[in-house]
């Protein structure tokens, strides 16, 4: 199976600075999650607070995914945090 994102739902985590959001592979969900400084390395004029993270979260949402698919694809594991440097 391959990944999929079939819930466009995601969540804005105070505590760990980060947009959490979920895939599919199959009948697994897979979790992830975005730091707030990668959220700006994508779309510098990002507002550092909980909008401004998930209205580029929105706008960037396919370069997220796809980011995330090549993570999941190199290790598959259940749960990842993709930082700045997964952005590069």
């Amino acid at each position: 199976m391959s990944l999929t994102f079939p819930n466009r739902s995601r969540s804005y985590d105070e505590a760990g600075k980060r947009i959490r959001f979920v895939g599919h592979d199959g009948m697994f969900q897979i979790s992830f999650s975005v730091a707030a400084d990668a959220m700006t390395k994508i779309q510098p004029r990002t507002s550092a607070d909980e909008a401004g993270y998930l209205a580029t979260f929105d706008t960037e949402s396919s370069v997220i995914r796809d980011v995330a698919s090549k993570a999941y694809g190199r290790t598959r594991k259940s749960m990842y945090v993709l930082t700045s440097d997964d952005f590069g």
